[in-house]
């Protein structure tokens, strides 16, 4: 057993760890933050995603002791001061951007990437960025839209599909 020290969504964290403690499982099981969602086990599906030192990085892909030291932001970190949903967050709620919300926090958490890294992306972008996040209920339509609703785009003549 090892100690780990991280400030995660802007407070300090810490916890003793085995070394094979994969930072999913710190963040859900010692912290008790379970907005990380487990999903496929084999890092394909997303659902884990969050942020080290400001990167996505599928959290069930790094072990907690990677994140030593590190700034990790979850799900829970994307909510405003006041515990409102967050402009992303805020967007998929919109624009019904979630069914199961199973593959929730890991969408929002790449869309929030997605946009640190290009603030105004195109679908075709937005697509392509998300190729790591699986979705079984919604068909993304609805995920791009939100996204490009928080990129500020009209999306109000976007089609349903």
């Amino acid at each position: 057993m090892s100690q780990v020290s991280m400030t995660v969504n802007g407070k300090s964290a810490s916890g003793e760890i085995e070394g094979r403690t994969l930072l999913v499982e710190f963040l859900r099981e010692n912290l008790g933050m379970t907005g990380t969602h487990v999903g496929c086990d084999t890092s394909q599906c997303g659902a884990c995603v969050v942020h080290v030192d400001g990167k996505a990085v599928k959290a069930c892909t790094m072990f907690a002791a990677e994140a030593e030291g590190a700034n990790v932001t979850t799900i829970e970190g994307m909510a405003n001061e006041d515990g409102s949903l967050g402009t992303i967050q805020q967007a998929f709620q919109d624009h019904h951007g979630l069914q199961c919300g199973f593959c929730t926090p890991g969408m929002v958490m790449s869309a929030a990437a997605l946009l640190a890294d290009n603030p105004n992306p195109s679908e075709v972008e937005i697509r392509d960025y998300l190729e790591g996040n699986i979705c079984r209920c919604t068909g993304y339509h609805n995920i791009v839209k939100a996204i490009m609703a928080a990129a500020g785009h009209d999306v109000s003549k976007i089609a349903a599909e």
